[in-house]
């Protein structure tokens, strides 16, 4: 099939030649015939596989129809979507596919003056696309009416929950009105998701492509086993060959990222990393580096890589692995696009060994080892089993102290003494905690001293 037989009009047609696209997705083919047709879209599909394409050409084909046909003025389409760097990309495709229409877009978000955004806003625009904050500021202010959408794009919308962003979704939707068009996509489909889709949609059409558990085929993934120190060593190492040419590697915290850009560079190898603590401006400046190969080595955090889209990434490394398995999938499908080959490296400490198991299980494969074995079985076994015990004891611990508070004797164990408020979550739960570890927690037995060093030299 070719975008010729999707029914699509001459200016989006002509627009999709100029950047040399002529067939459609699996979601693209799917999709743009339901939304021409006007029903309301349930999409399945994960970051990467063209559904930004595949709500945005048949919207611009029916705001360009319905404004020769005398359409009224105001905002027609939202789209919503819960990161500063997906709204950027989303408002670059509504340019690129709707140029020739002479459509109105623009995109607004938070971390930057709002002034630019609503100078344009006054001017009026056909589409806006917003993050959650930002869109209910400027509501808030006036600025923003959704009385007369007639088009609204829920996009990503498990990142949505992940981020914390459902309650602002639910303060938008009495704000719409009841007679719309609604397409929702999302990578995978907790219960709290169905349940938001279902108050949402009206007899929605569903297209499920690529679903999350399946890892695209021309990805060769890799493990390598290390101990929690000597990742950097290993990285290094790795970059050291020539043909990894350019390379996103993930942690799960923003000061690993931090740390791991610094180290980076002072072994020469040309590094920035984005996560949210940086300004927009930094954020955006770190990107574009990386697209045009200014900088080689992409450190990011998984909410700042969402809606990071490089034509040719060559390689993905897991510096860490992540705690929830769909986002290991999110995170290699950022290299093998468009058809291309491409390469995911992990590195497992004996602490992630169980997000491994979960890793695996979810993509039904077991991920090829290379280099030496850090840690054996019993080790491993050993290092679930103390994390286990050590969350029961705290569980006694804790029990004794309120029942001992509760009676009016001082505890023995008084075991918040010495606690400070580092390493907590906005809402007040510490990291290990949220885990499920502790501060007692000994993941596995330290190395002995006369245990040989294994040798990460890569051969190129």
């Amino acid at each position: 099939m070719t975008f010729n037989e999707l029914n699509l009009i001459e200016p989006i047609l002509e627009a999709l030649s100029e950047k040399g696209y002529t067939t459609p997705t699996p979601i693209q083919a799917e999709a743009i015939p339901i939304v021409l047709k006007g029903h309301d879209l349930l999409g399945c599909a994960q970051t990467g596989t063209g559904k930004t394409a595949a709500f945005s050409i048949p919207i611009i084909q029916h705001l360009h129809e319905n404004k020769i046909s005398g359409g009224t003025n105001g905002i027609k389409a939202l789209v919503l979507t819960p990161t500063r760097e997906l709204a950027i990309q989303i408002d670059e495709s509504f340019a690129a596919y709707g140029h020739l229409t002479k459509l109105k877009h623009t995109v607004i978000f938070g971390g930057v003056g709002q002034k630019p955004q609503t100078d344009i806003l006054r001017r009026g625009v056909d589409v806006l696309i917003a993050t959650p904050g930002r869109l209910l500021d400027l509501i808030n202010q006036g600025y923003i009416k959704l009385n007369k959408i007639e088009y609204f794009v829920l996009d990503e919308a498990d990142r949505m929950l992940d981020m914390g962003f459902i309650h602002d979704i639910k303060r938008l939707i009495p704000l719409l009105p009841k007679k719309r068009q609604t397409l929702f996509f999302s990578a995978t489909m907790p219960p709290e998701i169905e349940k938001l889709a279902n108050t949402l949609l009206i007899n929605p059409r569903k297209v499920e492509v690529t679903p999350t558990s399946s890892t695209v085929d021309k990805i060769d993934q890799h493990l390598y086993y290390v101990e929690k120190n000597d990742k950097t060593e290993l990285l290094i190492n790795l970059l050291r060959n020539p043909e990894m040419e350019s390379i996103l590697v993930f942690t799960r915290t923003k000061h690993r990222a931090d740390r791991v850009a610094r180290t980076l560079n002072s072994a020469k190898v040309k590094a920035e990393a984005i996560h949210g603590n940086k300004s927009q401006n930094a954020r955006q400046r770190a990107l574009n580096n990386f697209k045009d190969r200014t900088t080689r080595v992409l450190i990011a955090t998984d909410i700042a890589a969402r809606g990071i889209d490089i034509d040719h990434l060559t390689h993905v490394i897991n510096y860490e692995l992540p705690e929830v398995p769909e986002t290991y999938v999110h995170r290699i499908g950022r290299t093998g696009r468009a058809g291309r080959a491409g390469v995911a490296f992990s590195f497992c400490d004996a602490d992630e060994v169980p997000m491994l198991k979960d890793i695996e299980r979810l993509i039904n494969k077991r991920i090829p080892i290379l280099g030496d074995k850090r840690f054996d079985t019993s080790t491993i076994k050993s290092a679930v089993t103390n994390k286990k015990d050590a969350i029961k004891e705290e569980a006694k611990r804790r029990s004794s102290f309120k029942s001992k508070r509760a009676e009016g004797r001082p505890s023995e164990g008084r075991f918040n003494e010495g606690r400070s408020n580092e390493g907590r979550s906005s809402n007040g739960r510490s990291e290990d905690k949220r885990r499920g570890e502790t501060s007692q927690s000994k993941p596995f037995k330290k190395k002995p001293s006369n245990t040989k060093k294994p040798n990460y030299k890569i051969n190129n």
